[in-house]
């Protein structure tokens, strides 16, 4: 069942999504150094989202142990912070988390360059996705837009680019829980529902883009970490949006 927001729940999801997306910034803007470990990064993240009053979304959803999902480099999604795990200059870092505050949920996440640069190839590939995100995330403010019209603008931007697109898992709605209905692809499929969008639905949009092939491995021993087939690296960039009488509204930045 696909949940419509009120007016009072867009505004305590937004509260939400507002101090993510400050906690996003923060790190992005140079916080990750070469060092650190990915759990160090996570040690942050819970503090932050204590200091706010709020809960770690992730935490313990579906068994997740800790507060973010931070995946290095080759690792897609659903990366688990270890003390062992330490990020050098140039890795892609994607940290992925929600706050529950209150009862609304937020969802974002960034792929950073550890040390603000990285290859040519490695910067490219996240430009590409950021600008992925951006543009589902305009499809889904047009009048009438459907499902498909999110999907169709991140595949066609990434797909030209020779980028794997990941289809395995997908974005969501969100906002009075971790994960709700409709599911939000990054493809067009005929196999896949395309439901109008509608004034007061709250949803995930999340590239999740490879530069290689848009396979997957989720064998890992952890149970959790999802990875390329092919061992190149991966870019994920995730906002939650609003859908407005007027348009929509990108919650998750400030």
């Amino acid at each position: 069942m696909i949940i419509i927001k009120s007016k009072k729940q867009i505004d305590g999801i937004r509260e939400s999504c507002h101090l993510l997306a400050q906690l996003l910034d923060f790190l992005e803007d140079g916080y990750l150094v070469e060092g650190m470990s990915t759990l160090d990064i996570d040690d942050y993240c819970l503090n932050y989202v204590k200091k706010v009053g709020g809960t770690p979304a992730f935490k313990d959803f579906g068994g997740f142990p800790n507060t973010a999902c931070i995946s290095v480099n080759d690792e897609i999604i659903h990366g688990i912070p270890s003390a062992k795990r330490i990020i050098k200059n140039g890795d892609l870092v994607s940290v992925d988390m929600g706050i529950n505050l209150n009862g609304y949920f937020s969802d974002s996440a960034r792929t950073i360059i550890v040390g603000g640069k990285g290859t040519a190839e490695d910067e490219k590939l996240c430009k590409v996705t950021r600008e992925a995100l951006i543009l589902g995330c305009e499809a889904a403010g047009k009048k009438g837009a459907r499902i498909h019209d999110i999907g169709r603008a991140v595949y066609n931007h990434c797909n030209r680019e020779g980028y794997g697109v990941v289809r395995d898992y997908c974005g969501h709605g969100v906002g009075l829980k971790v994960h709700e209905e409709p599911e939000i692809p990054n493809y067009v499929s005929p196999l896949t529902p395309n439901l109008r969008l509608r004034p007061g639905m709250v949803i995930a949009i999340e590239p999740m883009i490879n530069l290689g092939t848009g396979r997957i491995l989720d064998n890992d021993p952890n149970g959790w970490t999802v990875k390329t087939a092919d061992g190149k690296k991966s870019a994920h960039f995730e906002h939650t949006v609003a859908i407005l009488e007027d348009g929509m509204e990108i919650l998750t930045r400030v």
